[in-house]
């Protein structure tokens, strides 16, 4: 076996002032886990980090409408992603957010180095500023009229129609988020990340890695440099929430969320390694260049993950080491990849939380099983082009695939296994070679899915191993072991043995999308022992306050990625049907709820 690696899974961090809908967890917290999980089972040292961001302007703007402290927002739905989280099974070795004493502190350093290393400069501007709330905006407290693609809704800080970066102070007919009125432009002055300077690193690293991210990144970062240019982008804004900026004379304002947001990524993973006791274990994932980083990102994001971010972390060089931890000749590790989704849309309609329009993760696991829900989001899920949620494709998914293909065909051997051989897997006699050739084209699957697991191609991966699946199925109705018995039990056994061998393999292909169920098989099959570890909450406590996280741990999946090693004679369980068979009404149902 292959020396293991070091992989950091980065996950997109949610705005700690909305519900999380199906749309945010096919787009990246989905992704995230199936990756992730599939690399533990291969034996690679995996550590996945995110957490709330709990400095976005969403958070106050939410606050000020309810007359509340940011804090009160931020706890309210963080407490709520945790809950959902855990019901996913999304295996977070570290679920934080940005509102910690070591966030704080990392990101700080960070703003340092950059400041060091010269990659920083100081410039006044002209920024919106509300006459009627005697305040300057921030970019996401003004809307108006897109001046690249004339979208009349733009934030001021990006557009969500052509997907471009904005200046804020160019909006056309800009409006105040909170009042409607209309700001006025006075002069500030920020600090700004000098980008026109990094260009030429951030050009090179994107070439670096052309053969890894997608088109859909690579449109937006490398081709908008080539066309445009890059050009400086500040990263303070005044504020009186949020990380203060560590410069004398500075004290009224705070670090912009998009610069400090994911350097989340980075105090996470700091973090995840003060908790667990080993306070250097973080440097193997961002000190080592062999170690390699995952970014897992909706579409909306790519600029920040595979342009900005990539600025910042070179830009600091080694001073983020020196600042941070006094250690000398350190860079920090650069993505290797930003496998960005697209979009999933709700019947043909754009998700929007605040029309009602879509289903929210915590509503929908009320109804359903969560494997129900992880397997239709991966199978449809928007990784080339935007993606569409259809209430009938969802019940027919379900009942023809994932009930119809996969869970009866465990149910149905091993029950029959159970019944006809007292508990027990049968013993097997010398295998046929049809019995020798559906086990090749199983084991075969751990080559096949996983190289498309390795690739981020998540939906082939799961369409691959539901086509060696219904092979299976094949092989079962063309041996028929419920009429074989009746004349020769022994080559019945064999059957079913061989059948309950690819099942055992299927099990652990699936594992990784539909681990709550594949669970539950392993535990018929007559293991002791989980294939993941366990998810807990801890609280902790630092002086600004104490803060829940989600915490993973996994001593269990290392080098379960192989083929079965069942014989005959094990005792099995008695099994239940994995999934539940949707009646076609839930679909009208369903319809009915985004209605009312």
């Amino acid at each position: 076996m292959s020396k293991p690696e070091n992989i950091l899974v980065a996950v997109a961090w949610p705005y700690a002032s909305a519900d999380i809908h199906v749309g945010n967890i096919t787009g990246s917290y989905l992704p995230a886990d199936i990756f992730a999980r599939y690399q533990r089972l291969k034996g690679n040292r995996v550590l996945m980090v995110s957490g709330s961001d709990s400095h976005g302007t969403p958070i106050t703007v939410k606050s000020d409408a309810e007359g509340v402290e940011p804090e009160v927002i931020y706890q309210r739905y963080h407490a709520e992603f945790l809950t959902l989280f855990q019901k996913l099974g999304l295996t977070y070795d570290l679920f934080t957010s940005t509102h910690t004493e070591n966030h704080f502190k990392v990101s700080q350093a960070l703003f340092l180095a950059l400041k060091e290393n010269g990659n920083l400069y100081e410039e006044t501007q002209e920024q919106w500023f509300s006459e009627s709330l005697g305040r300057f905006l921030p970019d996401r407290y003004v809307e108006g009229t897109c001046y690249i693609c004339d979208y009349e809704h733009a934030r001021g800080d990006q557009c969500d129609n052509c997907g471009n970066l904005l200046e804020a102070n160019q909006l056309i007919n800009p409006r105040a988020k909170m009042d409607g009125s209309t700001p006025v432009l006075r002069e500030t002055t920020h600090f700004f990340l000098d980008l026109a300077k990094l260009q030429p690193a951030i050009e090179e690293f994107l070439e670096s890695r052309e053969e890894y991210l997608r088109p859909n990144v690579l449109r937006q970062t490398l081709g908008q440099i080539k066309a445009k240019g890059l050009h400086g982008r500040p990263i303070t804004r005044d504020l009186d929430w949020g990380i203060p900026v560590p410069v004398e004379g500075w004290e009224d304002k705070r670090i912009y969320v998009w610069f400090e947001a994911v350097i989340g990524y980075l105090s996470a993973t700091i973090e995840c390694a003060a908790i667990s006791g080993n306070k250097n274990a973080w440097h193997d994932y961002w000190y080592k260049p062999e170690a390699k980083a995952y970014y897992f990102i909706g579409k909306d994001n790519i600029p920040f993950h595979a342009m900005m971010w990539p600025a910042q972390l070179h830009g600091a060089g080694e001073w983020f080491g020196k600042i941070f931890e006094e250690r000398e000749n350190t860079k920090l590790t650069l993505p290797f990849d930003v496998p960005a989704n697209e979009f999933m849309n709700m019947e043909d309609r754009k998700i929007s939380g605040s029309a009602g329009w879509g289903v929210l993760g915590l509503d929908f696991l009320s109804r359903y099983d969560p494997d129900s829900l992880r397997y239709y989001l991966t199978i449809n899920m928007p990784e080339t082009r935007d993606s569409n949620w259809d209430w009938d494709d969802f019940v027919s998914r379900n009942n023809n695939e994932l009930v119809a293909t996969w869970g009866n065909l465990a149910n149905r051997v091993l029950a029959f296994a159970h019944k006809q051989w007292e508990g027990k897997i049968p013993q097997p006699g010398k295998l046929r070679a049809k019995d020798k050739a559906i086990l090749e084209k199983v084991a075969a699957g751990f080559s096949s899915v996983g190289d498309l697991l390795d690739a981020v191609k998540l939906r082939a991966a799961l369409l691959e191993a539901i086509r060696i699946a219904s092979e299976v199925n094949k092989y079962l109705d063309d041996s028929a072991p419920w009429s074989e018995i009746k004349n020769d039990k022994a080559a019945a056994g064999t059957t079913i043995f061989t059948a309950i061998k690819a099942i055992d393999n299927l099990k652990v292909l699936l594992a990784p999308f539909l681990p709550h169920t594949c669970e539950r098989l392993h535990a018929f099959l007559g293991y002791t022992e989980p294939l993941f570890g366990e998810q807990f909450t801890e609280t902790q406590k630092d002086e600004l306050g104490e803060h829940t996280v989600l915490l993973y741990r996994d001593d269990q999946a290392s080098g379960k990625w192989q083929t079965s090693q069942i014989i005959g004679g094990e005792a099995i369980q008695k099994p239940e049907p994995l999934y539940t068979k949707l009646e076609p009404s839930v679909a009208e149902e369903e319809r009915a709820r985004l209605r009312s």
